[in-house]
């Protein structure tokens, strides 16, 4: 029994010797050990969350949260390192104090990087947006290519590539024109001269969607009378297509047949005109 006293007093000597010592900072072998481990366990839980959070997702979405898992692996080194010494006696006051200008004008720099970060992980894991994707930010429009986490990146129709931080997708709206499915309606609006005949009019648009490659057969296009306008009678042309990105041209391409087709058919396009009447009046004439 005595021996069991002595080897625990020993032991408690051991981690209670001081191998730093002021008149502010009191660090002990037990301390630095308390600190080793606590930077293991760290280590260890964090690999857990991680296997956790990516069991489900594609490989490419997985080595996207190699970085942030780095950076929370150093923050929680830190925050672990100081509520050990915190507990231990050690008085980080002074520390704090002149820290803390600092921490607050990293804290204003880095909240939109935050943002982002955190967006980015909300998209890979709810899997709102794929590579692949077509999306409309801001009147423009591009494939999605890349996704990662601070930023996604789209390729927009002119060739050009367009930047999108991560937070627009929780804060903005956003049109995403393949989230439920590949095919999507379009529509071009065309006008006509007041007497034409609108059973033709009709006609001739269906044999525009009809011959037009690219356009689906299935859902079936259909054309209709919008209004009557000011100068022309309005009439749209509503066609299904399965790749919205090439959309501009399969446009233009309808628009020359529609031109052709009126044509030929004598249906003219008005620009648009106004009547002016002009009321006469007879003056009294003057001596």
């Amino acid at each position: 029994m005595e021996n069991l006293e002595n080897v625990l007093n020993a032991i408690k000597n051991f981690l209670t010797y001081r191998i730093y010592d002021s008149d502010t900072v009191h660090l002990t072998i037990g301390t630095f050990l308390t600190i080793v481990i606590a930077i293991i366990a760290v280590t260890y839980i964090l690999k857990l969350v991680h296997r956790l959070v990516t069991a489900k997702l594609p490989e490419e979405d997985k080595n996207k949260f190699i970085s942030i898992f780095g950076f929370l692996k150093y923050l929680f080194y830190i925050l672990a390192v100081v509520t050990i010494l915190q507990s231990s006696g050690v008085d980080l006051t002074v520390l704090l104090t002149a820290s803390a200008a600092l921490f607050v004008g990293l804290g204003f720099a880095l909240q939109y990087l935050f943002q982002d970060i955190i967006s980015g992980i909300l998209i890979i894991l709810d899997q709102s947006l794929h590579v692949g994707d077509i999306i409309e930010v801001e009147n423009k429009v591009g494939r999605v290519f890349e996704i990662r986490l601070r930023t996604t990146r789209a390729l927009t129709r002119d060739d050009k590539v367009l930047v999108i931080p991560n937070h627009k997708f929780l804060t903005d709206s956003i049109y995403n024109y393949t989230q439920n499915h590949r095919t999507t309606r379009e529509s071009i609006t065309v006008g006509v001269a007041y007497g034409s005949d609108v059973k033709l009019v009709t006609q001739l648009l269906e044999e525009v969607a009809e011959e037009q490659k690219g356009v689906l057969k299935n859902p079936k296009s259909f054309v209709l009378f919008e209004d009557f306008g000011d100068s022309a009678l309005l009439f749209s042309l509503n066609y299904f297509i399965t790749d919205s990105f090439s959309d501009p041209k399969i446009k233009s391409s309808m628009r020359y047949m529609i031109d052709e087709k009126f044509r030929t058919n004598a249906i003219s396009i008005p620009f648009p005109q106004r009547d002016i009447h002009i009321i006469e009046k007879n003056l009294p004439l003057k001596d």
